[in-house]
């Protein structure tokens, strides 16, 4: 047991350093951006387009930072404004949906599943639950809390400060991230040895049927809804040489996590942003599901279709 925990600990330590390393300079590059011309100036050029969205002008940072490098870069950015409970509710559901788009889609590449597909859906997603969010709640209005960040009142005087302050936010993000990653990569471990995944992959087999997927397909969504898409890489393409899924299989399965991967840590990690992440984890749950089974029904009859006309064919050219 000791031993499993030291390894899960060693994996939450190289993850948190790996992710603090850009949370880190993010946050302090961007704090320091908002006491300089540059920032207010691109934000003042398109705040009219993020208003469509319920979005204040300086929500496009975290998005571009979470869309261009990862989820943590974009919370990173976020924790460096002062935005509303709406609008960081907004910003959660739409970086979930759509984050880290070059290094998960080319993943989706690797095992045979069009690029400009997967990340065309992941955008799309994020742009209609953003819309579709803002036009249904009226709530939200206040200042959101994030949790040890607090934002200063006082408005800092020469770089040094500025350099402080930016200093200050990005440590104890970084501490708040360790809070989080490292029990939960204790926890995978731990899940891991002791065979609870593979057990978990038997269970979900009903689940991946009713998708429209084989049960051969059920490792591929433990992977990914455990440990997402860019960590679960390897078990996806082992996935597809090892276990025999099929291509179609395959897309429908990354259809259904690019909606919804890494369920646990990428819900979890909004906890400091003090929003409610039980309904963002129930809009991927319910998106995922009916678009993956939307598609998996068109996708039969369209099978269906094209067997009946080779069938009508052939007896066509047999008579």
């Amino acid at each position: 047991m000791s031993a499993i925990m030291y390894r899960g600990l060693q994996q939450g330590l190289k993850t948190t350093w790996a992710l603090g390393k850009i949370i880190f300079p993010i946050t302090l590059i961007v704090t320091i951006l908002q006491y300089t011309p540059v920032l207010p100036w691109i934000i003042d050029k398109i705040t009219p387009v993020m208003g469509l969205l319920g979005l204040s002008g300086e929500a496009a940072v975290p998005l571009v930072l979470g869309n261009a490098l990862n989820l943590y870069a974009g919370i990173a950015a976020i924790v460096s404004f002062e935005f509303t409970i709406k609008e960081v509710f907004i910003l959660a559901v739409m970086l979930s949906f759509s984050h880290n788009l070059f290094i998960e889609s080319a993943v989706a590449s690797k095992v045979g599943v069009s690029w400009w597909l997967i990340s065309g859906i992941r955008i799309g997603l994020a742009l209609i639950a953003a819309l579709i969010i803002n036009l249904m709640w009226n709530g939200g209005a206040e200042l959101a809390e994030y949790g040890l960040i607090s934002s200063s009142e006082v408005v800092p005087a020469g770089w040094g400060e500025i350099t402080f302050q930016g200093i200050q936010t990005a440590v104890v993000a970084v501490a708040q991230l360790a809070a989080i990653v490292i029990p939960l990569m204790i926890i995978m471990q731990f899940l891991r040895e002791k065979g609870w995944l593979t057990a978990l992959s038997t269970k979900l087999a009903p689940f991946t049927k009713l998708l429209g997927m084989e049960k051969n397909t059920s490792m591929t969504l433990v992977a990914g809804l455990t440990i997402g898409l860019a960590y679960g890489a390897g078990l996806m393409i082992q996935a597809v040489k090892e276990d025999g899924v099929s291509k179609r299989d395959m897309s429908l399965a990354l259809i259904f996590l690019v909606s919804c991967h890494a369920v646990v840590e990428d819900t979890l990690i909004f906890l400091p942003l003090g929003i409610p992440v039980w309904p963002l984890l129930l809009i991927r749950l319910v998106t995922a599901t009916i678009l993956t089974m939307t598609i998996a029904f068109i996708w039969k009859r369209l099978d269906s279709k094209k067997g009946d006309e080779v069938i009508h064919e052939h007896s066509y050219n047999t008579l």
